[in-house]
């Protein structure tokens, strides 16, 4: 009769087994790695959601404004002309590029919000008719 092989760790259980109770674990350790903010049902403040791009835009405008300070002192200020002709665009572009990828983040959260919203409604419809 031919006896299987030992576990290195001395434990009568065979390769398989392990492979299925890491396989069970592994499916768990996915579940808690979700975040909890998607699967509560508790609602948020419009700043909470909203703060993010809130401050992309902010900060965009501002370095967008600073910019076109900096381009326009080109033509009034002589001294450090080509200073200002190379900074000033550099903060044109970097201020523009903040102020629309935040404009482009608000409908993206509000789409979420949406689709959240829905996802929560159908759990519900599902468990009222599955668990009677």
């Amino acid at each position: 009769m031919e006896m299987p092989p030992k576990s290195p760790d001395g434990s009568e259980k065979s390769p398989q087994s392990k492979e299925l109770i890491t396989s069970r674990t592994g499916s768990t350790l996915c579940m808690s790695s979700r975040s909890e903010s998607v699967w509560t049902s508790a609602s948020r403040s419009k700043w909470d959601i909203y703060h993010k791009p809130v401050i992309v835009v902010s900060v965009g405008a501002a370095i967008f404004l600073f910019g076109t300070v900096i381009t326009s002192l080109s033509c009034f200020l002589t001294k450090n002309e080509n200073v200002y002709k190379m900074s000033g665009p550099a903060f044109l572009s970097l201020g523009l590029m903040l102020l629309v990828c935040g404009l482009v983040w608000i409908p993206i959260i509000r789409k979420k919000q949406k689709q959240r919203q829905k996802s929560q409604f159908l759990q519900r419809l599902k468990s009222f008719f599955f668990n009677r």
